[in-house]
């Protein structure tokens, strides 16, 4: 009996059969295909694609698979050849100039620069974003110390300062340059209401940057959360945009 090996077209495992079976079963996945597609996967696997699906082994089924037996004497003779193997390895003395990875090593002062050129680099960024945070935490207690200008004699919205996680109960100013505002009343609004209380945050805004600025609507957002909805307002080149969106999820502009 001649064994004959391939390779399984599904999980592309080795397979070891009997050249005289037209089938083949991969003793891995269990799937069962022509002998002779096995080898010529085998011998020309480039491009093949192994779908790896799921087969079922059948119990009492017929094996279509061989499993080579090795004699007890050929164990030990290959044991042996590779002992002497690793014993020729050990033995075999070092080409002194072969160039190993241990003896690769960076200049010190290569070494050096890397880590003093590293810090530069963390210096740089830190020493240029550290006066943007500063000024952005001091526009916002700024703009926070007036906050009640923007809701006067519109709707009430809680200005105290207890927080929940890191913004006010009733509302919140975020964004580097504090564009954005939310705001929460249990009162309900109509959309000048909202108009009224974004022009006032605006002109809060431009009256606390330094400088000034050209548009005071220019990216400025406001989210008025109040009974029944919430009015999400923006402005850009010196207008205004107003969408209400109820609490069922319709939306007006």
């Amino acid at each position: 009996m001649a064994i004959i090996q391939g390779m399984c077209k599904n999980c592309g495992s080795l397979i070891v059969f009997d050249e005289r079976d037209s089938q083949c079963e991969c003793v891995f996945c269990h799937c069962v295909f022509p002998s002779e597609q096995a080898v010529e996967i085998f011998n020309n696997p480039e491009g093949v694609t192994f779908p790896n699906e799921k087969y079922e082994q059948v119990e009492g089924a017929a094996k279509h698979n061989a499993t080579r037996v090795f004699s007890t004497e050929s164990l030990e003779k290959q044991i042996a050849r590779e002992e002497l193997r690793k014993a020729n390895s050990e033995e075999r003395p070092n080409n002194e100039f072969e160039v190993q990875a241990k003896d690769v090593k960076a200049p010190m002062k290569l070494t050096i620069g890397l880590i003093v050129g590293a810090v530069v680099i963390a210096a740089a960024i830190f020493f240029g974003t550290y006066p943007m945070y500063k000024s952005r935490i001091s526009l916002r207690a700024d703009i926070e110390a007036d906050i009640s200008r923007v809701f006067a004699g519109v709707t009430t919205v809680d200005t105290t300062t207890e927080v929940s996680g890191d913004y006010y109960d009733g509302f919140s100013v975020f964004g580097q340059t504090c564009q954005y505002i939310n705001a929460v009343t249990d009162e309900e609004l109509t959309e000048e209401d909202a108009r009224i209380i974004f022009d006032n945050y605006c002109a809060l805004r431009a009256e606390k940057i330094a400088g000034g600025v050209d548009d005071s609507y220019d990216g400025v957002v406001l989210n008025m959360y109040c009974a029944g909805g919430h009015y999400h307002v923006t402005g850009a080149n010196g207008s205004v945009n107003i969408v209400f969106t109820d609490d069922a999820g319709s939306t007006e502009g």
